[in-house]
C-alpha cells in the first residue's frame, strides 16, 4: 500500500503539532517526497486527465497548513517572492523546477528598495521537495507540463507577501492568488 494525502496530512498534522518550528517543516518535507512515490496519488491529482491550474487539495481546519496541486499550463518564470509570515514546501511531480534563493541586501524590510543577491541555486526533480522557510525569498521557473505539491503553513489568499522587481530594484506588497478550494467554490 502506497503512502497516500491521508497519511501526509495526519503525519503533518502529528509532525507540526510536535514541532511547529524549522525542524517540523523539514520533516514535512521528508514525508512529501514520501507522497510523491505514491502513483495512484500521483495519477489522481497530478494525472493526464487533470486540467491544468493550480487547486487546494487540502486545508487542516486546526493548524490550517494547505496542500496544493499545480500542473503548469505553460513555460513559466516567477519573479522572486516571499510568502509572508508562512512557509512553503514546493514537491516536483512531473518535468523540473529550478528554484533561485535570495538575500536581501539593500533597502528596508517590506515594501520599497529592495536589492538582491542570488545565494543558491538548484533544480528539483521528479521526487524531491524543498523547504522555503518563512521570509525566505525566492524564485520558481518551471516549463509547460511541469507539476508540483506545495504545501504551505497557512492559506495564503489573504496572506501579504513581498514580489519583488529585480530590475527596478523594489519590492512590493502582494495578496490573494485567488486559488480555488473545493468545499469554498
Amino acid at each position: 500500500m502506497g503512502y497516500s494525502l491521508e497519511q501526509f496530512c495526519q503525519d503533518t498534522r502529528e509532525t507540526l503539532s510536535a514541532n511547529p518550528g524549522h525542524e517540523g517543516r523539514d520533516m514535512t518535507r521528508g514525508n512529501l517526497e514520501k507522497l510523491l512515490l505514491d502513483q495512484d496519488f500521483l495519477a489522481a491529482t497530478l494525472g493526464d486527465d487533470q486540467e491544468p491550474g493550480v487547486r487546494t487539495i487540502y486545508e487542516d481546519p486546526d493548524l490550517e497548513f494547505c496542500v496544493l496541486a499545480y500542473i503548469a499550463g505553460g513555460d513559466r518564470t516567477s519573479p522572486p517572492h516571499d510568502h509572508g509570515a508562512s512557509w512553503a514546501i514546493y514537491g516536483q511531480a512531473g518535468k523540473h523546477t529550478d528554484m533561485k534563493v535570495y538575500n536581501r541586501i539593500g533597502g528596508a524590510s517590506g515594501a520599497g528598495e529592495a536589492k538582491l543577491e542570488v545565494t543558491q541555486e538548484f533544480r528539483l526533480n521528479p521526487g524531491q521537495a524543498g523547504l522555503f522557510d518563512v521570509g525566505e525569498i525566492h524564485a520558481i521557473d518551471h516549463p509547460k507540463g511541469a507539476s508540483f505539491v506545495r504545501v504551505t503553513g497557512t492559506d495564503l489568499n489573504h496572506v501579504e507577501r513581498l514580489r519583488f522587481d529585480e530590475e527596478k530594484g523594489t519590492a512590493e506588497v502582494i495578496e490573494d492568488q485567488g486559488v480555488p478550494h473545493p468545499d469554498k467554490a
